[in-house]
């Protein structure tokens, strides 16, 4: 025999909600007992397993007690009184402290009823309180960007490890030297020694440290998305970028102009990260960004990048030859330099001599000469690539081909028994052999220098542990790509968000278009032809392009169509 609860045996919010038609009656009283012996708020529980959406929940609240629906995406939360209200009354009763006016305190609630809240929190601080009504779902990311900020504020930093963390920063000439404790500042020290290992722990690829008016802030790029991560207050912006600036041996006198410097931080005795920094004047300060450079990434193997296995095999096979170029191309941040010493790394055996030239050496590997770029000393790409061909290469790696003097000189060398590898900044792979061509480099030379052109993105995998099955009408499948015969059995996953990933996504994944280049595309070079007649013969000869090869992952689950979209969109 089935029990049900009647709506008067029903409390509060739950009950507008059974009289509302929004939830059964039954449903309603076993999410309440269920909440309370989780601990756990009553529409906090709703929201959570998806029984209710939180505009439904915030609609029927207005109604039932009078009470104005506040859009907390309308309000700075960097400013909220968070020092007066512990965090674990925060958390335990899902209740967010937004301002203080006078004698009363007006703390953020999904669920109005919640009484035992306000008045556990006027306990604890003395001062009255008032409900300020808001959509749940708005709340939890609220208390969360409004904690982590708190966790990153200067008074919370007392870990001695921050003191004592070996920091080197480079000189134009590439000296390390110990920083000095030019800024005598512990607080400001510590924070920033935390914001760096914050980033690292994160798998962060960048640091963005950005004065504002009446605001400052720091974010990181996760997963290529810039997510905001503290706001300290406007007061340190200068110290904390002084700081950083003595850190990287930057002039700290000199505000006026961009500058470059470099950060070295050993984590361990065998563990040390690099950052690059910039430094680049805006109207209210410097803004300040660090780009991390991991060398642990170029030992991952080729088997994490992403790779198809046939895209793999073409790569390896083309690695093997002895002489000819590959060239990676892709925009910034695409993962071309990952890619390059991902080869490097399968061909850096005692019997090869490997030298590379960038700007500036991103990732250190033993074995390999690195050469870093310094135009003011007259070390450019063209000067370095002449000095190592007369040094007795096997394998040579030019960070970028930005010239004509550059791509002559790494095409002679392709073509005199020597393997050279660069990178090109172009859309896709048919349009890099016009690049070529546009930059005054002759037809047949290109024809028969280059090997294989690899076009790669980065795209964000979906979390596995949040993932979930989402459903896009027939029409609109076919119109992104996907083939008839194969829409019954497609299934497609997308972002849900939990605590082991970041709004979904963990991790990136390569989508590449991996191009040999053959005779009939020679034939195409040295006959002008255009990138679309190249496009064409390369989709004869089965080469999937960049769209072809995101499609295939979301076929497998690993990443959704809308990051596909945003990476591969035309």
């Amino acid at each position: 025999m089935v029990t049900t609860h009647p709506v008067s045996h029903l409390s509060g919010l739950a009950k507008r909600l059974v009289v509302d038609g929004l939830i059964g009656e039954e449903l309603a009283s076993e999410a309440q007992e269920k909440a309370l012996k989780q601990r756990q708020p009553f529409v906090a529980y709703l929201v959570e397993h998806q029984i209710l959406a939180s505009s439904d929940i915030a609609a029927s609240a207005c109604q039932e007690f009078g009470v104005p629906l506040f859009d907390l995406a309308a309000m700075e939360l960097e400013n909220t009184p968070l020092s007066l209200v512990d965090e674990k009354l925060i958390r335990q009763h899902h209740a967010l402290p937004l301002f203080k006016r006078g004698n009363r305190l007006f703390v953020a609630l999904s669920d109005p009823t919640n009484l035992q809240a306000l008045d556990e929190i006027k306990f604890h601080t003395g001062i009255s309180t008032e409900t300020i009504l808001v959509e749940e779902d708005k709340l939890t990311k609220a208390i969360e960007k409004a904690l982590d900020s708190a966790d990153s504020s200067m008074s919370d930093l007392l870990d001695e490890d921050l003191d004592n963390l070996e920091v080197t920063g480079g000189d134009e000439d590439g000296k390390d030297d110990g920083v000095d404790a030019d800024i005598d500042d512990t607080p400001v020290v510590r924070f920033v020694n935390k914001v760096l290992l914050d980033a690292i722990n994160k798998g962060a690829s960048d640091i963005h440290i950005e004065p504002y008016e009446k605001s400052f802030r720091i974010r990181f790029r996760q997963d290529g998305v810039l997510l905001e991560v503290a706001h300290p207050p406007q007061s340190m912006a200068t110290r904390l970028i002084s700081r950083i600036k003595v850190m990287s041996r930057m002039d700290i006198a000199e505000r006026r102009v961009p500058q470059d410097g470099r950060i070295k931080m050993a984590l361990s005795k065998k563990r040390a990260i690099d950052f690059r920094v910039n430094s680049c004047p805006t109207l209210f300060g410097e803004k300040v960004v660090l780009r991390i450079l991991d060398p642990s990434s170029a030992k991952l193997g080729i088997d994490a990048l992403g790779y198809e296995d046939k895209q793999k095999q073409i790569y390896l096979e083309n690695l093997n030859k002895p002489y000819g170029m590959i060239l990676v191309t892709g925009p910034t941040g695409s993962g071309k330099t990952v890619s390059l010493y991902t080869g490097l790394n399968i061909l850096n055996t005692p019997d090869r001599n490997i030298s590379t030239c960038e700007d500036p050496v991103e990732i250190n590997l033993a074995g390999i000469n690195q050469c870093n770029m310094n135009p003011k000393a007259g070390l450019t790409f063209a000067s370095a690539l002449r000095a190592f061909l007369r040094q007795d290469p096997d394998i040579i790696m030019v960070g970028e081909i930005r010239d004509l003097e550059t791509a002559e000189i790494a095409i002679k060398a392709a073509q005199t028994v020597h393997m050279v590898m660069s990178t090109l900044h172009t859309n896709d792979a048919p349009q890099t052999l016009t690049r070529l061509a546009n930059m005054g480099v002759p037809p047949y030379n290109i024809a028969s220098s280059v090997n294989l052109i690899i076009a790669q993105r980065l795209a964000r995998r979906l979390c596995n542990n949040c993932k979930k099955p989402v459903e896009i009408p027939r029409e609109a499948l076919l119109e992104e790509g996907f083939k008839e015969e194969e829409l019954s059995s497609l299934k497609i996953y997308g972002p849900v968000g939990c605590d082991q990933c970041a709004e979904g996504y963990k991790g990136r994944v390569g989508i590449y278009q991996v191009m040999p280049v053959s005779e009939a595309m020679g034939r195409i070079i040295m006959e002008n032809g255009n990138a679309m007649q190249l496009a064409d013969q390369a989709k004869k000869e089965g080469v999937a392009d960049l769209r072809e090869s995101g499609l295939k992952k979301v076929r497998d689950g690993v990443t959704s169509l809308e990051e596909i979209n945003r990476v591969t969109k035309d």
